[in-house]
C-alpha cells in the first residue's frame, strides 16, 4: 500500500502571500493602449509578467490569492523562478529544491525515444530511475530560466530619433546588442530584446541555460499517451501526459555541461504540491511560454487559411501518416523508430482541422468584417485595406513556404541527412572546421540509421512530391520538377529512382566514407540524387520564396503594428491582447467545463473510471498495461482520490493556452501546482485566432494523477517524497 504523504504548513514552503505589490513602470504605448480596458474581458489573452499590476484586480476577484509581484519580481523569489522554457519548445516547472521538474510526456518524447530500444523499450515500459546514478543524460537538452524582462522600447525609440530606413534599422540593431551586452556581461545570463505587438513594443529577457538536464522518470506511452491519435484535442481525456527531469547545475549552481561531478540544480523557488487539487469553479492561472497567435489576422487572411493553407497542410500529411502508420503496424523495431515522427506529423494535423472547424462555426470572417467595419467608421483609416493589397501579394509566397517546410522538415527523412554533408561535398570547411563538422557527422550517424528505414522513406518521398506538386503556385515550382516527376511516371516511380542510385540510403557505403575522409569520395557525392534534389530544392526556395517572403512578412508587420494600434486607439474600453510570441506570459481564468454544441455539456473533471471505459485490449490508442488494469479496477487510489472517492485524472479550464503552453504548471489561487497543461478541446483549436471564452477550454492533467502513477503504479514513491506538498489551505495534516 502506498505510504501516507505529509501535508506541510504555508512556513515551510515559504508561503508568497502577504508580499509588497509594485508599480508597472515605462510600459510605454502598449501599456498606455490597454490601460482603460474592460477587465471583465480580461481572461482572454497571454499577459506579459511585469504587465500583471493592471489585472490584478480582476484575478483576485475572481479567487487569486496572491499580488503581481508575488508572481513575477525581480527583487525577490516569485513563481516565474520556478516556470522552465524546456527545450525551446515546451515549457516545465520545478517541484523539488533538487532539480526535478515536470513537463509533458509529449515533451520529453524524444529524449525518452532516444533512449528505446527493442530490448529496452522505455517507450512501452516506462521508466523510473530509482538512484540519482540511473538518471539518463540527454545531448543538446537545456532549460531556461527567465531572470528578468524589462521594457526598453523608450530607449530604442530615443536611440532612433530622426531617423529612418535602413539607417533606423541599423542604429535599432546596434542598440539592442548594447543593451544585451550591458544587462547580460560577466553575469552568466544570456539576453536579447524582443519585439512585442509587432514591434510596437521591446523587451529585453535575460535569462539562464542550464545544459545537463537528465531523465528520471516517464510513464509507459500507455498512460502518457492514452487515447493516441484518437484523443488528441478531444475532451474528455484521460491521459497522463507527463514525464520527469532534474536540473544538474556546477557545484557552485550554475549552469555547466554534463559532467558525473554535477549536482542536482537548486532553484530559486519550486511550487509546492497541491494535493487537494480542483474542483469545478475553483481559479486557475497557466503560467508559460506559448508560441505564436495570430489574434489580429485580417478576414481575407483568416478566409485564406480556411480554404487554402489549412487544407493544403493537412492533403500534405494525410500522405505522410498513411506510410508511417502503415510501417508502425508492420513491426516492433518500426513502431519504435517513428514513434517521435508520427507523433509530430499527426499533432498539427489534427488541430488544423478543428481550427478550420471551428473558425466556420464561430463566423469568424463575419466577425472579422464587422470589427474592421467598426474601425472605418470610427477612424475612417484604410489600414485594413493596405493589409489586403500586402496579404493578396504574400499569400502564394506563405503557400510555397508552407509546402517546403512540409516537405523538406516533414516529410522523408534522407533530405535533411544527405544536405548536412554539403559542407563536405562543397568543399565549403576545411582544415580544423571540416575535421569538427566530420567528427559530428560520424557522431550523429547511428541515431539517425536508429530511426531511419529506407522503404519507408521512399514511399513518404513518392507520395508528398504527388502532393507538392498538386498545391504549389505554379509560378513557384522548382523548375524542372513538374516535368521531372511526369516523365518517371508520377512521384512513387520517380522517388525509387531517386533512391534506386542515391547512397544515402546505404549505412554500409556511408559508413566506409565517413570512415576514410576522403575528399574525392565526398566530391563524387555532388551528384548523388538524393543530395541533388534537397539542394536544388533549397536553392529554390531560398533564392526565389524566402526573400520575397521575408520581405513582405516586413510589411505585414508593419501595417498589422498600425492595425493594432489603431484599434486600441479607436476602442479603448475593449481587450486587445498581445499576440504570443514564445515569451514567458500568464494566462488565468477557472476550471469549467464546456457546451459547445446543442445537447451536449462536458463536464471539466474527468476520472479513472473513463479510463477503464476506454480501454480496448491491443488497440494502439486504447490498451493498458495489465498491472494498471488491476489496479484501477480494484480502486486502489491511495491518497490521491478527491472527497468523492474518485482518482481525476484531467480537467478542463477557460485559460487561453497555444503551442508552447505544454507542460505548462497549472496553479491554484495561492500558486501551488494542480496540474500540468498539455492540450486543448478541439472545439478550441481556432483560438489562436479567434478566442471564444464559453467553448475554449485548456485540457490538464491533474497533479494527483501523476503522483498516483509515480507512487502507486511505478513504486517511485522516492520523487513524491521529493516533493513540497500541501493541502487546498496548506496547513499541516
Amino acid at each position: 500500500m502506498p505510504r501516507k504523504y505529509k501535508r506541510v504548513s504555508k512556513r515551510r514552503v515559504g508561503y508568497l502571500g502577504g508580499m509588497k505589490t509594485w508599480t508597472v513602470k515605462g510600459a510605454m504605448a502598449l501599456v498606455l493602449g490597454l490601460a482603460c480596458m474592460n477587465v471583465l474581458q480580461a481572461k482572454e489573452g497571454m499577459w506579459i509578467p511585469t504587465l500583471l499590476k493592471m489585472v490584478e484586480g480582476d484575478m483576485q476577484a475572481m479567487g487569486l490569492k496572491l499580488t503581481a509581484e508575488d508572481i513575477y519580481s525581480i527583487n525577490h523569489s516569485s513563481l516565474k523562478d520556478a516556470v522552465v522554457h524546456f527545450n525551446g519548445g515546451c515549457t516545465a516547472e520545478m517541484v523539488s529544491a533538487e532539480g526535478l521538474l515536470l513537463t509533458n510526456h509529449h515533451c520529453g518524447y524524444g529524449q525518452i525515444q532516444q533512449h528505446s530500444t527493442v530490448e529496452n523499450d522505455l517507450l512501452t515500459n516506462g521508466f523510473w530511475a530509482m538512484t540519482r546514478e540511473a538518471e539518463l543524460p540527454n545531448p543538446d537538452l537545456t532549460c531556461t530560466f527567465i531572470d528578468r524582462i524589462e521594457d526598453v522600447t523608450l530607449q530604442l525609440s530615443r536611440a532612433c530619433v530622426g531617423l529612418s530606413g535602413e539607417a533606423r534599422e541599423k542604429r535599432m540593431q546596434e542598440e539592442m546588442e548594447a543593451i544585451v551586452k550591458r544587462a547580460t556581461e560577466g553575469k552568466g545570463l544570456e539576453g536579447r530584446v524582443v519585439a512585442f505587438d509587432f514591434g510596437n513594443s521591446h523587451y529585453l529577457i535575460t535569462s539562464r541555460v542550464f545544459r545537463d538536464v537528465r531523465l528520471v522518470g516517464a510513464p509507459p506511452s500507455a498512460v502518457g499517451k492514452f487515447g493516441g491519435d484518437t484523443d488528441n484535442w478531444v475532451w474528455p481525456r484521460h491521459t497522463g501526459d507527463f514525464s520527469v527531469f532534474r536540473i544538474y547545475a556546477d557545484a557552485d549552481n550554475n549552469p555547466a555541461d554534463y559532467s558525473a561531478d554535477n549536482v542536482p540544480y537548486t532553484p530559486v523557488h519550486h511550487f509546492p504540491v497541491n494535493v487537494d487539487g480542483v474542483k469545478d469553479g475553483d481559479f486557475t492561472m497557466v503560467f508559460g511560454f506559448p508560441g505564436r497567435t495570430e489574434q489580429y489576422l485580417t478576414s481575407d487572411a483568416v478566409e485564406h487559411v480556411i480554404t487554402r493553407l489549412n487544407p493544403m497542410r493537412i492533403a500534405m500529411r494525410d500522405e505522410g501518416l498513411a506510410v508511417i502508420n502503415a510501417a508502425r503496424a508492420s513491426s516492433d523495431a518500426l513502431r519504435i523508430a517513428y514513434a517521435a515522427k508520427q507523433s509530430s506529423v499527426a499533432n498539427a494535423w489534427k488541430k488544423w482541422k478543428g481550427q478550420n472547424r471551428g473558425l466556420t462555426e464561430l463566423h469568424a470572417l463575419d466577425k472579422k468584417r464587422a470589427l474592421e467595419a467598426r474601425l472605418k467608421a470610427a477612424t475612417g483609416s484604410e489600414v485594413v485595406e493596405g493589409l489586403a493589397a500586402l496579404n493578396a501579394d504574400c499569400f502564394p509566397y506563405l503557400e510555397a513556404r508552407a509546402l517546403f517546410i512540409e516537405l523538406a522538415y516533414y516529410g522523408p527523412d534522407i533530405l535533411n541527412y544527405a544536405h548536412s554533408f554539403s559542407g563536405l561535398i562543397e568543399g565549403a570547411v576545411e582544415g580544423e572546421k571540416r575535421d569538427q563538422l566530420l567528427a559530428k557527422l560520424r557522431a550523429n550517424e547511428s541515431g539517425f540509421r536508429k530511426d531511419f528505414d529506407a522503404q519507408v522513406d521512399e514511399q513518404l518521398l513518392g507520395r508528398l512530391v504527388d502532393e507538392y506538386l498538386e498545391w504549389i503556385p505554379e509560378t513557384l515550382t522548382p523548375e524542372g520538377l513538374r516535368q521531372e516527376v511526369s516523365k518517371a511516371g508520377g512521384g512513387p516511380a520517380w522517388a525509387a529512382k531517386v533512391f534506386g542510385k542515391s547512397v544515402f540510403d546505404n549505412a554500409d557505403a556511408m559508413e566506409k566514407l565517413l570512415a576514410s575522409g576522403s575528399a574525392k569520395a565526398w566530391g563524387k557525392l555532388a551528384k548523388d540524387p538524393a543530395y541533388l534534389w534537397i539542394e536544388n530544392l533549397r536553392a529554390h526556395y531560398f533564392a526565389q520564396i524566402a526573400p520575397e517572403y521575408g520581405r513582405l512578412r516586413g510589411e505585414i508587420e508593419l501595417a498589422s503594428g498600425a492595425y493594432t494600434k489603431a484599434l486600441r486607439r479607436a476602442f479603448p474600453e475593449e481587450v486587445f491582447p498581445v499576440d504570443a510570441n514564445s515569451t514567458l506570459r500568464l494566462t488565468y481564468g477557472k476550471v469549467e467545463g464546456s457546451a459547445p454544441y446543442d445537447g451536449m455539456q462536458y463536464n471539466p473533471l474527468s476520472t479513472a473510471r473513463g479510463i477503464l471505459q476506454k480501454y480496448v485490449p491491443g488497440d494502439p490508442d486504447f490498451d493498458m498495461p495489465e498491472r494498471l488494469v488491476e489496479l484501477l479496477e480494484a480502486r486502489e487510489y491511495g491518497d490521491y482520490a478527491n472527497e468523492e472517492g474518485e482518482l481525476v485524472v484531467c480537467f478542463t479550464g477557460s485559460n487561453h493556452t497555444t503551442g508552447g503552453n505544454s507542460g505548462s504548471p497549472a496553479l491554484d489561487a495561492n500558486g501551488h501546482l494542480v496540474g500540468i497543461n498539455f492540450d486543448r478541446s478541439w472545439e478550441s483549436t481556432m483560438s489562436d485566432i479567434l478566442f471564444d471564452g464559453s467553448r475554449c477550454r485548456n485540457i490538464m492533467v491533474d497533479i494527483r494523477y501523476v503522483l498516483w502513477v509515480m507512487d502507486v503504479y511505478a513504486g517511485a514513491g522516492h520523487l513524491v517524497e521529493e516533493m513540497t506538498l500541501v493541502t487546498q489551505e496548506g496547513g499541516e495534516e
